[in-house]
């Protein structure tokens, strides 16, 4: 049995690594490919992703399941409101687009959507840390609502097209390729300050605890959540899952600077400083799972050893004048 993934996203961060990820599970796992869509044209999208998903399913042979594994937006905590709104109704179009070519097909029960959301967003104003799926989703920025909204859309689509959906809680995502005028990251801006004469700044308390997960490690769980989802609905029919996504480890700023000095073999050029964002970033956000606790039991990446591997993926890119 072959399952064909979509990755929607594919060329950032996150998108990037499940597309190397899901070509690790060749052959029984397929990797989609299609052209990028418009996401800055509102004029072209709606067609484009109708024409995306028609093509997608079409490509399935006789007992193929599928997955689309959403990985695009741009969006972050400083995004403003209008572009959050943009980003949901680009969600919304996708969907239907997915739902309407599945149907036709009749396929629907062959397939899951899976949705990249924020652990930090959803769970930014919660209490009692460590925050798990029971924990009550209580976002405190305009960002955070955005992503509930999000949820809240994918389990609607999962219930109107019977597609099950696979929703994964991230944590702070890092590793070589992340975007640096996305203004997200301190690991790739820490790295990126060791080879700058500009500091990088921190606006948030040097107590502010993070669950840094590097990107692979990811990506990887993002197939296995997936693959379990597929096999919970060959057995249960459509089901719809939330799982946060995380490594499990909780690390305050300081002692990100401290592995910062170790791994650089110098200080860390950094600035501290104030912003009027900082009021939306929670001070303690460790962050656990108990939904299928067993596709965590993996061996993850040393947090010094991706710390590492970012500032070498930085450095070569900025040896090549990127």
């Amino acid at each position: 049995m072959t399952l064909r993934v979509w990755t929607i996203g594919a060329r950032g961060l996150l998108g990037a690594a499940c597309v190397r990820s899901v070509l690790r599970r060749a052959p029984y796992w397929v990797a989609h490919e299609s052209r990028p869509l418009p996401w800055s044209d509102a004029s072209r999208f709606a067609d484009a992703v109708d024409e995306a998903g028609r093509e997608f399913i079409d490509a399935l042979n006789e007992g193929d399941e599928w997955a689309v594994l959403w990985a695009g937006g741009a969006a972050v905590t400083s995004t403003p409101q209008a572009l959050l709104d943009h980003e949901i109704d680009q969600l919304t179009i996708a969907l239907d687009a997915i739902g309407r070519a599945a149907r036709i097909r009749n396929v629907e029960s062959q397939g899951t959507f899976f949705y990249a959301s924020s652990a930090g967003g959803v769970y930014g104003g919660s209490v009692d840390p460590p925050f798990d799926e029971r924990t009550l989703p209580a976002p405190i920025s305009p960002y955070g609502q955005f992503k509930v909204v999000a949820e809240k859309t994918v389990r609607q689509f999962s219930d109107r097209y019977e597609v099950s959906s696979a929703i994964g809680r991230i944590s702070n995502l890092y590793g070589p390729g992340q975007r640096m005028d996305k203004m997200q990251g301190i690991i790739s801006h820490l790295a990126l300050a060791q080879y700058s004469p500009r500091p990088a700044s921190i606006f948030v308390p040097l107590e502010t605890v993070r669950d840094y997960f590097y990107v692979d490690d990811c990506a990887d769980l993002v197939c296995r959540f997936v693959g379990r989802v597929r096999d919970e609905t060959r057995t249960a029919g459509t089901v719809s899952v939330t799982k946060n996504l995380v490594s499990g480890q909780g690390v305050t700023i300081g002692e990100l600077l401290g592995l910062m000095r170790d791994v650089s073999k110098g200080h860390p050029h950094v600035m501290l400083g104030s912003s009027s964002t900082a009021a939306l970033q929670a001070v303690d956000l460790r962050i656990q799972s108990n939904v299928w606790p067993e596709l965590d039991r993996v061996e993850k990446t040393p947090l010094a050893a991706g710390i590492f591997a970012t500032m070498q993926n930085i450095l070569s890119s900025i040896q090549r004048g990127q």
